[in-house]
């Protein structure tokens, strides 16, 4: 069981898996656009192809966004408040919805089912081939007040939106970050507790040629 749990078997651009864990590629971290030109070049775009990430490409954009960038801490790309590293990504593809786990640099599987419609309002969320979704975990933001609690979810997500900005503005992909979020219906999708609030989403893929 403990072999398979980490079994995946890439068909094309998509993949299947056995267990509910998925091990992604090891992000590669050399090569890209120097600091200064990633800004330059960071801008929103609207229009996506419908053309599905490379398993490297989404194991690279999951790394920026939030991975662990020094092991012996577990410390993030991001900063988060306290360290609370209280921000989960969901990451909603046309072969389910997955959690990222920063630690193990992994998805957990959510749910079985495409779901990137009820990421967002607009129509290009359904075509794109990643739809991110920042969730809250309030449990784990120990001592805040709620109104603390709020402007840090707000920064700590923010600093994760930024980093796949710049991410995208070095390997030519598409980004666009969100508020226009039904949260009440993909929260019941996601099966998410009382506890957790969600944040933000961001969609990401190829620009539309």
């Amino acid at each position: 069981m403990g072999a398979a749990l980490w079994l995946v078997v890439f068909s094309g651009a998509g993949y299947t898996q056995e267990g509910a864990m998925i091990k992604l590629p090891e992000p590669v971290m050399t090569g890209g656009k120097p600091l200064m030109q990633a800004l330059k070049e960071r801008h929103t775009t609207r229009e996506f192809s419908s053309k599905a990430l490379s398993k490297q490409d989404l194991s690279n954009l999951l790394w920026a966004a939030g991975g662990v960038n020094r092991p012996a801490s577990g410390k993030r790309t991001a900063p988060s408040a306290r360290d609370w590293r209280e921000i989960d990504i969901y990451v909603t593809l046309r072969e389910g919805v997955y959690r990222y786990d920063a630690n193990n640099h992994a998805l957990l599987l959510v749910r079985n089912e495409d779901l990137r419609a009820a990421t967002g309002l607009q129509d290009f969320v359904a075509q794109a081939p990643v739809n991110l979704v920042y969730v809250a975990d309030l449990n784990r933001m120990e001592g805040a007040s709620p109104e603390n609690k709020t402007l840090y979810i707000g920064a700590d997500t923010g600093f994760i939106a930024q980093n796949v900005y710049l991410f995208c503005a070095s390997e030519g992909l598409a980004t666009v970050v969100r508020g226009s979020v039904d949260r009440e219906a993909l929260a019941k999708l996601l099966g998410l507790g009382k506890h957790q609030q969600i944040s933000l989403a961001q969609t990401v893929g190829y620009p539309a040629q």
